[in-house]
């Protein structure tokens, strides 16, 4: 059986990956040049299981009201005339009940538990090398209002098998003595020990190095710009490569383009509730070794994430619903310098900072579409918004057994039964 990937960021390579190991030819498509040049390529480095609260929850209407006037605000709604973008806020307003919230947070928390199990069983198998640390997650607190609400969500997660603890400040400075100059900051912290960081860029390439080397085909700077259907079936994908429209021909064809999924979906009349949630990133050199945090840092109150990458550290977060536009919006990217350097004035040269962006493929509850479409031989494997990374090996090994037609080791709400996918 042949199965083409459309998409080489981490959740299509490591697809192909799972697909090659079950004995299948598989192809992957993707315009980029390099694997995991996209969304995949400056992201906040975390495998992150204990990051499974989503966006979508009863406190969550309120302070988007309130960030709509606020251009550095965490999660920003750009209104905008379109269609999509508002049903994916009235999908998102109806995932806001605690009883939605706490549904989702079990289907991240099962996904994300034996993503990290597939995770460190590849980087075993392959030997691969990404920058990265097994330190854990540190969550922590600087508004005893923000620590309060993070109550209910860490109790579900360690209900879920998600060993979050909850910590007090001192504690969270002997897990990571670069916090001791805010210490008095600190209203509390959780800490996950199981949990992990590293470069995604890095592994997405490693591995898809791995895979064409185990027979794997990519087909970069190749353009997906349509599907041949007939009778319930994909015949074929059109694409653009060095100007020339092509047909590829596959048995089997998997749907890993990220935030482009949904429109490309569109054209076949199947509606993915997905959206773009720009997100940002800045890169520094470390500074002073004493300075610079190691275990992997989130900042629930401003929605940021700190991984150690080697000699760098990599801040990232803010979520902006405003389209397709990856243009870089100077002000959300200095917000996250002011806020780290406030944080840690000497762990780097923040003046020195690189700043990106890239679209998250976000869904309204956060809850990733994987699984089988309502096309006969397209299967799903996108919407992950940000935890690509921490759910790539999961999903994508959940998904080889789907097409194997075996049933996934994982307790998972898999497509087929995916409230983001309807028949227009």
């Amino acid at each position: 059986m042949h199965v083409m990937v459309l998409g080489a960021g981490v959740v299509g390579v490591t697809s192909a990956w799972y697909l090659r190991r079950k004995g299948y030819d598989v192809t992957v498509v993707d315009r980029q040049r390099k694997a995991g040049t996209e969304t995949s390529y400056a992201n906040g480095g975390q495998v992150s299981v204990s990051h499974a609260e989503p966006w979508a929850n009863p406190s969550a209407p309120l302070k988007v009201l309130k960030w709509m006037a606020q251009a550095d605000a965490p999660l920003l709604f750009r209104p905008r005339l379109d269609p999509a973008q508002w049903r994916w806020a009235l999908s998102f307003l109806r995932e806001c009940t605690a009883t939605r919230a706490a549904w989702n947070i079990r289907q991240m928390v099962n996904l994300g538990t034996y993503s990290r199990t597939c995770l460190q069983a590849l980087r075993q198998e392959a030997e691969l090398e990404y920058d990265q640390l097994e330190k854990g997650i540190l969550h922590f607190y600087t508004s005893q209002k923000e620590f309060d609400a993070a109550q209910r969500p860490a109790q579900i997660m360690r209900d879920l098998g998600c060993d979050r603890q909850v910590i007090d400040a001192r504690r969270a400075v002997e897990l990571e003595p670069a916090l001791k100059p805010i210490q008095h900051r600190i209203a509390g912290a959780t800490y996950t020990s199981e949990d992990e960081s590293g470069d995604a860029r890095k592994f997405t390439q490693a591995l898809a190095k791995r895979a064409e080397a185990a027979g794997v085909q990519f087909l970069y700077g190749t353009e997906v710009v349509g599907f041949d259907k007939a009778s319930g079936r994909i015949l074929g994908v059109n694409v653009i490569h060095d100007g020339q429209h092509q047909t590829l021909r596959a048995d089997n064809y998997v749907l890993s383009l990220g935030s482009y999924s949904a429109p490309l979906a569109r054209k076949i009349g199947l509606s993915l509730n997905i959206y773009p949630a720009k997100g940002y990133s800045i890169t520094v050199p470390v500074k002073n070794e004493q300075a610079a945090f190691s275990v992997s840092l989130t900042d629930d109150e401003y929605k940021l994430v700190f991984s150690r990458l080697g000699n760098r550290l990599r801040v990232a977060g803010t979520a902006e619903l405003n389209g397709y536009s990856r243009q870089l919006n100077l002000t959300r990217c200095r917000a996250i310098v002011r806020r780290t350097a406030e944080l840690m004035p000497d762990a780097a040269h923040w003046d020195q900072a690189e700043f990106w962006t890239g679209l998250r493929p976000a869904t309204p509850s956060n809850v990733p579409c994987v699984g089988r479409s309502r096309i006969g031989n397209l299967f799903l494997n996108t919407g992950h918004g940000t935890l690509g990374w921490t759910h790539s090996c999961g999903s994508a090994a959940a998904l080889s057994d789907i097409i194997a037609g075996h049933r996934p080791e994982v307790d998972f709400a898999f497509a087929g039964l995916c409230a983001y996918l309807r028949k227009d």
